[in-house]
């Protein structure tokens, strides 16, 4: 299982959604306080709605901008809260397409997608 997880969400209409053929994911969206989230972290990436880079790890990696605590399960999802950020937001079952549990710490870095 690898350490970094890499996914490129993009805007389709007026939500933060990402697809990823390896997962069986299609326009799976971010809601919650994690849309809110990405609008936060990407607000300096041009053309983000086009398209960005998301790296995600359970463990700390160089470059990452902001780290989530778990805070508790709500609908087979669960919350995680930034305390750099002072944000929380909830994560879809779609987590556990990444990871066999939800991990007690997300690390992130969200860059602007080459190519």
């Amino acid at each position: 299982m690898n350490a970094l997880r890499v996914i490129h969400p993009y805007k389709h209409e007026g939500l933060w959604v990402f697809d990823d053929a390896d997962a069986d994911l299609v326009k799976e969206p971010f809601v919650a306080g994690a849309d809110t989230v990405i609008d936060r972290m990407v607000a300096t990436i041009p053309d983000a709605e086009r398209g960005f880079t998301l790296i995600f790890s359970s463990k700390p990696f160089p470059g990452h901008q902001a780290a989530f605590e778990w805070r508790r399960e709500e609908y087979e999802g669960n919350w995680y809260y930034s305390p750099d950020l002072e944000m929380e937001g909830w994560l879809c079952p779609a987590l556990f397409k990444y990871f066999d549990a939800a991990p007690p710490k997300l690390y992130a870095q969200f860059k602007a997608k080459q190519g």
